[in-house]
């Protein structure tokens, strides 16, 4: 057993399961901000009428968009290896705790 008697596989599902929290949290955020962007972008749009500013901000949106979607996927991936991590603590709990 762990440290506090907690099974290692009841650690690591605690784990995962704040780490998901926390992901949901930030992916909240990131959708507030570009919902907000985009709101903006509209309001802009709206009120320069196609100025010369429209090309700059929606280059900048575009940018802040790759930026946002790099992010995600890091995210995604830290996740499937959580999950990945987990499923082998299930199976080695599974097993009895032995590798054969």
């Amino acid at each position: 057993m762990a440290s506090g008697g907690v099974r290692p596989d009841l650690e690591a599902l605690l784990e995962l399961e704040e780490v998901l929290r926390l992901l949901e949290s930030e992916l909240a955020g990131w959708r507030r901000r570009a919902l907000a962007a985009e709101a903006k972008a509209a309001e802009l749009g709206r009120a320069l009428g196609e100025g010369d500013d429209a090309p700059t901000r929606s280059r900048q949106l575009e940018e802040d968009n790759r930026a946002l979607e790099q992010r995600l996927t890091m995210a995604k991936s830290r996740v499937s290896d959580l999950l990945s991590r987990l499923a082998f603590l299930e199976q080695q709990s599974g097993n009895g705790g032995s590798d054969r």
